[in-house]
């Protein structure tokens, strides 16, 4: 039986002209780079799940590994996101000197404490990005309940800052969002894809705000159909935000950048990030920003869309 329950949909958005917010210093674009940190909290028998995790490398297309068996070559695909490749990512975003989101899997900082450690010392935002690696819709309303209290306190213990954002692996629950937001400490969340800009949205909880994500500007095509190479990742970015800062001209708007160790984060990959980087750097009138900064500005200064 299908759920009924859950969210209303909404087809129409801004409608026909789209607001014309203001950033800060009158940027065109804001521009919101997401680390995804999810190393050691992904399943797997070592973890006691009794099953393993299917998007690796490669995603679920090409793995002869027999069920039952532990994947080796998925489980040090994930450490190499925590060993290195989220590593080569922090050292690009050090030499640029920008601010980035982290949205982090409490357990997965709860095995490599340095990560925690970087992300406070570095100034960025840590997001929640769940306790595990896990689906809300796998879990009771109650379990999600606890597991998104557990997540908020693992997270702040390793980072020193509670986190005010939150963003599921796909998908949400019918009650995530409203749990979310009766846990009365998020500013937003970002388990939507339908927008160039942030919206809000009303939840018995009273109005809440949706900063949406991409899984189109994410370095996840890598594994699955998307990216030939990575020279076609940042050719994508590039033009992306070349379509959206002429569009900011007039109607500013919002990209966000989904980035993970294990991917972009490889030789090769990460110097497309790198190119990209260059490239909306050169063009200006461009505001790189943690979701959390992006979030306070718009309920700072744009209440009237609510």
């Amino acid at each position: 039986m299908r759920e009924q329950s859950g969210p209303r949909r909404d087809f129409v958005g801004y409608g026909r002209v789209p607001p014309r917010v203001v950033w800060p210093q009158g940027a065109r674009i804001a521009v919101s780079l997401v680390i995804n940190y999810e190393a050691g909290a992904e399943y797997s028998f070592a973890a006691g799940d009794g099953r393993r995790e299917a998007v690796g490398e490669f995603g679920v297309a090409i793995n002869p590994t027999k069920p039952g068996i532990r994947d080796l070559c998925v489980e040090s695909s994930f450490e190499y996101e925590s060993r290195s490749g989220s590593w080569r990512l922090a050292r690009l975003l050090d030499e640029y000197g920008l601010p980035a989101t982290f949205n982090c899997c409490a357990r997965a900082l709860l095995e490599n404490p340095e990560m925690g450690k970087y992300i406070a010392d570095a100034g960025h935002e840590p997001m929640a990005h769940g306790w595990r690696w896990e689906e809300p819709w796998r879990l009771t309303p109650a379990e999600e309940r606890e597991h998104i209290a557990r997540a908020v306190a693992d997270i702040e213990s390793a980072c020193g800052t509670r986190p005010v954002g939150w963003h599921s692996r796909c998908t949400p629950s019918v009650h995530t969002r409203e749990l979310v937001a009766a846990e009365g400490g998020f500013l937003y969340d970002s388990d939507a894809y339908n927008d160039d800009l942030p919206y809000f949205t009303e939840t018995g909880a009273g109005t809440h705000l949706v900063v949406p994500y991409s899984l189109t500007f994410n370095d996840m095509r890598f594994a699955f159909p998307g990216y030939a190479d990575p020279t076609s990742f940042f050719r994508y970015l590039a033009m992306g935000f070349d379509d959206l800062w002429d569009e900011g001209a007039t109607h500013p708007r919002m990209m966000t950048i989904g980035l993970h160790g294990r991917w972009a984060g490889m030789p090769g990959r990460a110097r497309a990030v790198r190119d990209f980087l260059d490239h909306a750097l050169s063009r200006g009138d461009v505001w790189f920003a943690r979701r959390a900064d992006i979030a306070r500005w718009w309920l700072d200064h744009h209440r009237e869309f609510a």
